[in-house]
């Protein structure tokens, strides 16, 4: 069992929790992921390691309460343990080597992006990292990613915070600007890596984006995560997460992460009848 040790919600659907897991917090290195289990009845669950705290022996998991699962975790407290949690799993960002490198997240992707700016950063690379959210209300990290940045640009999709646009437009601008980068790292929704690898591509900048397919054993047995990159089969547990964004097939990895949504509405429709069925039960017993 995983003792939950700290817990922050860091915005009304997104979670920063800190797990007891010592042997993974002394290995795990930028870009890796944990896929955890609340019990022996629970999916499996990949999630990116934020942050580790190898002293403390923690490990840092942010995670979207959005399907059965992470909405079940986001529900336990600090003391609570989680049945499995295993890693670290993947492969790290390749960090070595690079002088000049432009970090991109979006939304809850920027959970994802920080590790990678601050690898990099504590190498001594100079990083921009731009963090893009539809608007104020989500916004996560922003201390954070200002502290392991040499400029941390944020835009939000109505331009009630930082600058009004998406983070395409801004890395755009930069490269306009004359912002010589040798790296991109671009982390978030599949649309939005598919379309930085667009802007990055002419100007042949390496551009990585970590991915996010549809995973079970996280040990390349399964093949569920499978994704088509410069032509061949690639599993994203063993052979990434990160992959150069100019060879993925995003519009086959959208079809393929869309295969369940039935599924995952059916699940969600079920936690909501028990739910309300046991909030029947307690008020009845109130009452009784």
């Amino acid at each position: 069992m995983f003792r939950i040790v700290a817990k922050r919600q860091l915005n009304e659907a997104v979670t920063l929790m800190d797990i007891d897991a010592p042997y993974i917090a002394k290995k795990a290195k930028a870009g890796q992921f944990i896929i955890f289990r609340i019990d022996e009845y629970g999916e499996r669950i990949p999630l990116t390691i934020a942050d580790t705290d190898p002293e403390r022996g923690t490990v840092t998991i942010i995670f979207q309460a959005v399907g059965t699962s992470t909405k079940a975790l986001a529900k336990m407290n600090e003391g609570d343990s989680i049945q499995d949690f295993v890693g670290p799993l993947g492969n790290a960002t390749e960090i070595d080597g690079y002088k000049n490198v432009c970090v991109v997240g979006g939304g809850v992707g920027c959970a994802i992006a920080y590790p990678s700016a601050k690898a990099l950063h504590n190498a001594g690379a100079h990083v921009d990292m731009i963090a893009g959210f539809r608007n104020k209300d989500i916004v996560i990290l922003e201390d954070e990613m200002r502290a392991v940045s040499d400029n941390l640009y944020v835009t939000t999709d109505d331009g009630s915070y930082g600058e009004k646009g998406f983070v395409t437009n801004k890395l755009q601008s930069l490269i306009d600007a004359g912002n010589k980068y040798d790296l991109v790292i671009a982390i978030g929704p599949i649309p939005m890596m598919k379309f930085l690898a667009e802007v990055t591509r002419p100007y042949g900048i390496k551009t990585l984006v970590s991915l996010n397919p549809i995973m079970i054993d996280g040990t390349g047995m399964c093949g569920g995560c499978r994704v088509t990159v410069g032509g061949k089969i690639r599993f994203a547990c063993v052979d990434g997460p990160d992959f150069d964004g100019h060879e993925v097939d995003f519009d086959e990895l959208m079809r393929r992460n869309s295969y369940y949504k039935a599924q995952e509405r059916e699940s969600a429709e079920h936690e909501c009848r028990m739910l309300k069925m046991g909030d029947e039960k307690k008020e009845e017993q109130n009452n009784g």
